[in-house]
């Protein structure tokens, strides 16, 4: 059954067909907040994960104006992957994550945290949490 939550400003899980069969890229986001951290583990994981390319930048979490975070997000497209090590990597907030989520879901691109198991919308499992914590996060805003 295919759902579509327009109404209520996410709509990840309203797609027909199946994102399990995976014709795109799989881009990786690597980032950490200071010049004495190094991108080296996460680079490893998220090529390890199959990542083909991995965005990597030093840049603080609170920025919002992050280059290789807008030039990943703009690269990536219809049927695509985008994987983080962890959410805090790439989100500044719930709200900011799930702003990312929904952009990328309306250019059907799929994302995975490959710490978090829950934020993982190449899964229907993963799709379905998703959307709850969309869900509450909306509600919690009214």
């Amino acid at each position: 059954m295919c759902n579509d939550f327009a109404g209520h400003g996410f709509q990840w899980v309203a797609r027909c067909k199946s994102p399990l069969h995976n014709d795109g890229m799989i881009y990786g986001y690597a980032r950490v907040s200071t010049d004495g951290q190094t991108l080296d583990a996460q680079r490893e994981a998220l090529t390890s994960a199959g990542a083909e390319k991995v965005f990597a930048e030093t840049a603080s979490g609170a920025k919002s104006d992050r280059a290789e975070l807008a030039k990943v997000l703009a690269r990536v497209g219809q049927g695509d992957i985008l994987l983080v090590t962890r959410l805090d990597r790439l989100a500044r907030s719930t709200l900011n994550l799930l702003s990312i989520l929904d952009d990328l879901s309306r250019k059907e691109v799929m994302f995975r945290s490959l710490t978090e198991g829950w934020a993982d919308t190449t899964t229907p499992h993963g799709r379905l949490t998703v959307t709850i914590v969309g869900g509450w996060r909306s509600l919690s805003a009214s």
